[in-house]
């Protein structure tokens, strides 16, 4: 996937104010339009600008665009890093346009995010309920297993009296509640946008993702974890100690068991009502010979064992 430089195709410098963005977008819309304009490809050029602009024109798109970096180059190849957009506030429809006709790239950043906010009327007067608020938070692993309370800083763009984009930040405190999940929200009452009229206002949605973790891999409820055993061990059998979020345990490995083996420890995933299960796959550790004698023992293996790990590919 191609990376598009959007400032570069509306012929704008990063820093312009959105009004300058809006001038270059009418001048633009009065080339390439496809209905009077003469030039090659118009109407790709034009569908090309339009996407662009839908991205800059809105505070919120072009932050989190913004917020990729400018080290990316046109046409470079190009994926969005992990949670790119972890910690950045936004309001609102963050959809919006027709974005069938708009690229895989615009697709990778705005094509699956699609909130708006709500109002009503009541009495006589208007009264406008705020819009809602949502941002992704990374939270440790550990935090779903014990609850916790943490800072979180968010940041959402504004626009300042001469019409450029600026960033402000605010930090909450929030509770993790034991249990949770990823994709799971976290509710905070009143933390959007005001209302109108004294209207009630917006709440803030939190989605929760974790952060990565060194040794756990999340699925649901589930977690996974590659186990180094020794030859002996999977060979012969043994009790060895796993480490998991709840506390060291015990784990029986069966005698003859093979790298890839994969055990499963019953509950020991994320806390609920109906806990996840921690799966344990067995790899296979070898003890380096990085001694006179242990290069005697794996010779003596080598001459006294009848093992060949290619018989069953026939060599």
């Amino acid at each position: 996937m191609e990376y598009k430089d959007y400032y570069k195709i509306m012929g704008v410098d990063r820093n312009a104010t959105q009004d300058d963005i809006k001038r270059a977008y009418r001048k633009l819309a009065r080339k390439y339009h496809p209905d009077v304009s003469k030039e090659a490809n118009a109407q790709g050029k034009f569908q090309e600008m339009q996407e662009a602009y839908e991205v800059l024109k809105d505070p919120e798109k072009r932050a989190a665009y913004d917020q990729l970096g400018a080290n990316w180059k046109a046409g470079q190849d190009f994926r969005p890093p992990p949670d790119w957009d972890a910690g950045f506030e936004f309001s609102g429809d963050f959809g919006g346009a027709d974005e069938s006709v708009f690229s895989d790239f615009f697709e990778s950043l705005f094509g699956r995010q699609d909130r708006s906010g709500r109002g009503n009327r009541r009495g006589g007067g208007f009264q406008g309920r705020g819009q809602d608020h949502h941002a992704k938070v990374l939270v440790d692993l550990e935090d779903a297993f014990h609850g916790a309370t943490r800072s979180v800083t968010l940041q959402a763009p504004a626009v300042d009296d001469s019409g450029r984009l600026r960033t402000r930040q605010r930090t909450l405190s929030v509770r993790i509640p034991k249990g949770i999940k990823q994709g799971q929200h976290i509710r905070l009452a009143g933390q959007g946008s005001p209302g109108m009229g004294g209207g009630q206002a917006g709440d803030l949605y939190l989605e929760v993702e974790f952060k990565s973790h060194g040794v756990y891999r999340v699925e649901g409820a589930d977690l996974y974890m590659d186990l180094p055993v020794a030859p002996w061990e999977a060979a012969l059998g043994a009790k060895v100690k796993v480490p998991t979020p709840g506390g060291v345990v015990d784990l029986t490995i069966a005698p003859g068991s093979k790298a890839g083996t994969r055990l499963r420890l019953r509950g020991r995933g994320i806390p609920a009502k109906n806990p996840g299960d921690l799966y344990v796959t067995l790899q296979i550790a070898l003890p380096p010979a990085g001694d006179d004698r242990s290069r005697e023992l794996y010779e003596q293996m080598r001459n006294q064992m009848n093992f060949n790990p290619r018989a069953a590919l026939g060599v």
